[in-house]
C-alpha cells in the first residue's frame, strides 16, 4: 500500500484540493510539506500530536517537512474553533514556548541536514510594511468569500476583532513565503483551516504565477485532534513535568470503547493488517486493544522505559488497589482550612478534576473514594495529619487514582 491510500485508510484524510496530484506527489517522496504550530502554551500536547505523528509518516515515505512555528500569528490569533479573543503574549513568551516546541517535535521528526526544516513566521511576518502588505497581498482577498469562511462564521454572533480578521491573509502568506523561500509545494491544516489553506493556493498563482504547481491537503487534525485533546483532569500534555508518563498513559488506557480502534490507526505505527485483527475483539479484548495504544502512544511521546513502568504499575493499582509507583499529588499547607481540606477542593488540588463544580457533580454521582471508602458529601473534609507519611489514595470513576501527600 503506498503512503497516500495508507493515510485514507487510517481516517486522517478529509479533503484535498486535487486528489490525483497530492497522491502522486506523496507517494513519490517529492512533498515539501509544511504544518504549522502557533506557539501559545510552553508544550505541545496530543492535538499537536496527530500532526506530528503525521509528518512523521510522510517523512518516512522521502518526503520533507516544515514544521512551522507561528511566532507571528500567535502575536494575532487564530479565531477558528474559538467563542472569545485568545489572550496577547509577549513576544519573549511566544519565543520561549517556541523553544519549547522544538525540543518535543524532535523526538518525531528528523532534522538533520536536509531531511526535514523548522521556520519561524515571525522571521517575515514581523518585517512586514503595513500599507505595503495591504497593497501587495490585500487586493487577492475577497472580504465577502473571508465573511463565508467558517471560521469566521462561527464568531461573527459572539464579536470578530479586526486583529483576528487579518489571520486568514497572515496564514496565506506563510504559505506564499515558504513557497518562495523553500519551494513548499504542500500545506497541511484542520479542517477548520481550509479557507486559509485555499487562500494561501490563491495567493501564490495570482502573485507569482498562474501555473504554480502548489495544493492543499485538509486533514481531520483538529477536529479529532482538539477532541481527543481535552480530558476530565484538562488538557493532555507531552511534556512529561505538564502530564506524567503514567498519566499519559493511563489517558489512552481509558479512551472510550468505539474511539480505541480509531486512535490506533491514526496515532500508531502498527500495521493496519493488526489493528484490523483488533476490530474483531470484544467484551474484555477492548480492555488489550486500550493496553496496546497507551503503550504504543506512551513509548512515542516519552520511552519504552516509560511506557514499561507505566504499564505494570497500571496493572498492579488495579490489580491490588495500591502500587509503588502510583502518580503522586502534593497538597500544599495553604490548601488546609482549620487544619483540614474539603473533598472538593482535594479533587481539584489533586488535579482529578478541573473545577469543584466537576467535583461536585463527580462526587454527589458516587464516583469518588478515598483510600477505599466512597464520598458522597461534599461537605465531607480531611485533617491534614491524614495527608503525611503515605498519604491518602484519591479515586475518580473506575480507573483515575492519585496518591495525595503534604508538600514538605
Amino acid at each position: 500500500m503506498q503512503i497516500y491510500d495508507e493515510l485514507k485508510a487510517r481516517g486522517l484524510i478529509a479533503q484535498v484540493s486535487s486528489e490525483e496530484d497530492v497522491s502522486e506527489l506523496i507517494n513519490s517522496g517529492k512533498a515539501i510539506f509544511y504544518i504549522g504550530f502557533d506557539p501559545t502554551a510552553d508544550s505541545l500536547h496530543v492535538g499537536h500530536f496527530m500532526a506530528l505523528c503525521l509528518m512523521k509518516r510522510l517523512q518516512m515515505a522521502g518526503n520533507k517537512p516544515i514544521a512551522l512555528i507561528g511566532g507571528g500569528t500567535a502575536m494575532v490569533g487564530d479565531p477558528s474553533g474559538r467563542t472569545d479573543m485568545r489572550s496577547m503574549m509577549t513576544p519573549e513568551t511566544i519565543a520561549y514556548n517556541g523553544e519549547c516546541f522544538k525540543k518535543q517535535m524532535s523526538k518525531f521528526i528528523d532534522f538533520s541536514e536536509g531531511k526535514a526544516m523548522m521556520v519561524n513566521n515571525a522571521d517575515w511576518l514581523m518585517e512586514l510594511n503595513y500599507v505595503e502588505f495591504l497593497r501587495e497581498v490585500g487586493p487577492h482577498f475577497s472580504v465577502n468569500n473571508m465573511l463565508r469562511a467558517e471560521c469566521y462564521k462561527q464568531r461573527m454572533e459572539k464579536g470578530l476583532s479586526f486583529l483576528e480578521f487579518n489571520y486568514m491573509l497572515m496564514q496565506s502568506y506563510d504559505f506564499y513565503e515558504l513557497f518562495r523561500r523553500y519551494g513548499c509545494n504542500l500545506q497541511f491544516g484542520g479542517d477548520d483551516q481550509w479557507s486559509n489553506m485555499l487562500g494561501g493556493t490563491e495567493l501564490i498563482r495570482r502573485k507569482l504565477r498562474k501555473d504554480a504547481h502548489v495544493m492543499t491537503i485538509n486533514l481531520l487534525l483538529n477536529s479529532e485532534g482538539k477532541k481527543m485533546g481535552k480530558t476530565v483532569g484538562g488538557a493532555v500534555w507531552l511534556d512529561p513535568n505538564k502530564t506524567s508518563p503514567y498519566d499519559f498513559y493511563q489517558y489512552w488506557r481509558n479512551v472510550n470503547d468505539a474511539d480505541v480502534i480509531k486512535c490506533l490507526k491514526m496515532l500508531t505505527f502498527l500495521p493496519l493488517e493488526q489493528i484490523a485483527e483488533m476490530e474483531k475483539w470484544e467484551g474484555a479484548q477492548l480492555n488489550r486493544a486500550k493496553e496496546i495504544l497507551a503503550y504504543e502512544l506512551t513509548a512515542l511521546v516519552h520511552s519504552k522505559e516509560d511506557a514499561e513502568k507505566s504499564q505494570e504499575t497500571a496493572r498492579a493499582l488495579f490489580a491490588s488497589g495500591g502500587a509503588a509507583e502510583m502518580p503522586t499529588a502534593e497538597i500544599e499547607q495553604a490548601d488546609f482550612v482549620d487544619g483540614a481540606i474539603d473533598v472538593l477542593t482535594l479533587l481539584v488540588k489533586t488535579g482529578l478534576c478541573p473545577s469543584k463544580s466537576e467535583a461536585r457533580r463527580n462526587v454527589t454521582q458516587g464516583g469518588v473514594e478515598v483510600n477505599g471508602e466512597k464520598v458522597t458529601d461534599i461537605a465531607t473534609t480531611f485533617p491534614a495529619e491524614a495527608f503525611v507519611g503515605e498519604g491518602l489514595v484519591v479515586k475518580r470513576g473506575k480507573k483515575t487514582f492519585k496518591k495525595a501527600v503534604l508538600k514538605g
